[in-house]
């Protein structure tokens, strides 16, 4: 059985000379809403304060006078709002395939293959099946976090190894996914959560950068959970 410290120096070996591709590989996962980069994400949202900040705004340039123009500004806003809600769609619903294309990337780099920017474009056409598993993911997620934080953290821990599985058998259910990835994790999510600790330090020095240092964190980190993946899936990462 391997340790945190196992998976971190196979992820430093898979790494070596392939770190540029690995950075702007994650970077552009981040950008598309694959994965999150801490200090990097970028997030389009409308606060209904922000819809009543403008309300007055309008209000006070025009004394309340001006009711066609205040009427715009309303029309504005739901605009703006239905733009947001329908880019958040399309954004999660196209991180639900970056996000597997990037861990094929990372299986891809533990393996000692070849691995191109041009994975993570990889499997649009199953993004039916990709999309409902980011769906059912996300649904038991936030159930589980409506019962209690540790229900919460338990599920997440139970399907982290689905973009991976996805990533070897696009052909699964969005259900088959999950299930085998809970089912696979048994046992294992608190050796996930050891692995995952064993960066805090890494952490801690990323922040002192405002999140730069994460460019380079997060393919570290992502790999080294692709070599967790391939151990407890019974394939054992490639020896360098």
């Amino acid at each position: 059985m391997k340790f945190a410290a196992d998976f971190r120096r196979i992820a430093r070996d898979a790494l070596v000379g392939k770190w540029t591709t690995a950075v702007i590989a994650g970077l552009i996962a981040s950008l598309l809403g694959g994965i999150d980069i801490e200090g990097l994400g970028f997030n389009v949202h409308i606060e209904n304060s922000d819809v009543s900040s403008f309300r007055e705004l309008v209000t006070a340039l025009t004394g309340g006078r001006t009711l066609i123009l205040s009427q715009t500004a309303l029309g504005l806003s739901a605009v703006a709002l239905i733009c947001a809600l329908t880019a958040g769609i399309a954004l999660f619903l196209l991180g639900g395939i970056i996000r597997v294309g990037y861990g094929k990337f990372n299986l891809d780099l533990v393996d000692g293959q070849e691995s191109g920017i041009n994975t993570l474009f990889s499997y649009f056409s199953h993004w039916k099946s990709l999309a409902a598993a980011r769906l059912l993911e996300t649904a038991y997620i936030l159930l589980g976090f409506l019962l209690l934080i540790v229900p919460g953290i338990i599920v997440t821990y139970s399907f982290a190894m689905t973009d991976y599985i996805l990533a070897e058998h696009p052909e699964m259910s969005a259900d088959e996914a999950l299930t085998r990835s809970n089912e696979m994790m048994r046992g294992n999510r608190w050796r996930l959560f050891c692995l995952q600790f064993s960066f805090i330090g890494w952490q801690i020095l990323s922040s002192l950068t405002f999140g730069i240092g994460n460019l380079w964190l997060t393919p570290y980190m992502q790999t080294a959970t692709a070599a967790f993946y391939r151990e407890i899936s019974g394939t054992e990462p490639v020896e360098f």
